[in-house]
């Protein structure tokens, strides 16, 4: 026979949180192991933070210190303010909070930390459960917890973060220096992606700066809106290659991008991005400055020759 699990009210069996329940989950540590996978030792109660007082302080195999609060009640704002505070003031390599009901603004809240911070968060439901008339037993489910992908997520957003900050400080210092030389960009706004970019004269046509981590180029880019009307312009602009090249007396790139869009450009022919010492970008920049006006120059009245509208 089969017995059907009763939930009862936690405070029926612990009537009292700091007394009752986190002392028996000082006793009883091996649940909280259980939940979130982690082998806690050296169970300590009621260590002092401050003011404040931890619930649990507990011990990995590999010396980090983990703090554990308690809330027999739905999770608050009060209790994950505490949690932070006990992680900072111990220094701790992983925070663990169980409550009886989590709302869903502190779900995600603990998932934000996982994916923004080098900590492991937990974030545990805390049921008191019983089959026929056993005894009761807590029966602890994680809500939220740590993983490597989501750790892998949060480094990716910081790199992205990070690499979005600089992109903005080169395009300001770049479009700032290009004024002094010409106009060609001087109404556009640095942004935060890789590339800047101006109208070359033809709807769907623009001369752009691209720039990677340690490289870059500029090019003349067409898209608008179709493949095959892309391509028909890149072929009129194509049909005076050897009359640019010879002006600008270098080969350049011609291609037809498998997506939808066409590209003619060149590509620098020395080392530099917007991950290079910072010292070394006004060189970086000035040189793309020289080659956007040589490059825009050539193309500039080949594209004069160019209807406006693809036929029909």
């Amino acid at each position: 026979m089969i017995g059907k699990i009763d939930r009862l009210n936690l405070r029926e069996v612990w009537a009292n949180e700091a007394r009752d329940f986190t002392t028996w989950l000082e006793n009883n540590i091996d649940v909280i192991s259980d939940a979130t996978g982690y082998g806690l030792t050296s169970v300590e109660r009621e260590q002092p933070a401050g003011s404040f007082s931890v619930d649990l302080i507990a011990k990995l195999a590999d010396g980090g210190t983990v703090i554990i609060e308690n809330q027999l009640e739905r999770s608050d704002h009060d209790h994950l303010g505490k949690l932070i505070t006990y992680l900072t003031a111990y220094e701790a390599s992983a925070a663990i909070w169980i409550v009886r009901e989590a709302r869903p603004e502190h779900i995600s809240a603990i998932s934000w930390l996982n994916k923004t911070t080098d900590v492991n968060f937990f974030l545990l439901q805390a049921e008191a459960v019983r089959i026929g008339s056993s005894q009761p037993a807590l029966l602890l489910t994680r809500i939220v917890g740590p993983s490597a992908e989501i750790k892998s997520i949060g480094v990716e957003k910081k790199n992205l973060s990070t690499s979005q900050e600089l992109c903005l400080s080169f395009w300001t210092s770049l479009l700032n220096l290009a004024k002094e030389k010409t106009s060609l960009h001087s109404s556009i706004s640095p942004g935060k992606v890789q590339w800047v970019g101006t109208s070359a004269g033809l709807p769907g046509m623009s001369f752009n700066y691209v720039i990677g981590a340690n490289w870059w180029r500029v090019e003349l880019y067409i898209d608008r809106g179709d493949k095959t009307e892309n391509e028909w312009f890149f072929d009129r602009v194509m049909e005076h290659q050897n009359k640019i090249e010879s002006k600008l007396d270098r080969t350049l790139e011609w291609q037809r991008l498998e997506a939808r869009a066409c590209r003619i450009a060149y590509q620098g022919d020395s080392e530099g991005g917007y991950k290079s010492d910072q010292s070394s970008w006004p060189d970086i920049q000035n040189r793309m400055i020289n080659d956007m006006i040589a490059f825009s120059n050539a193309i500039s009245d080949p594209l004069k020759t160019i209807p406006k509208t693809y036929p029909d």
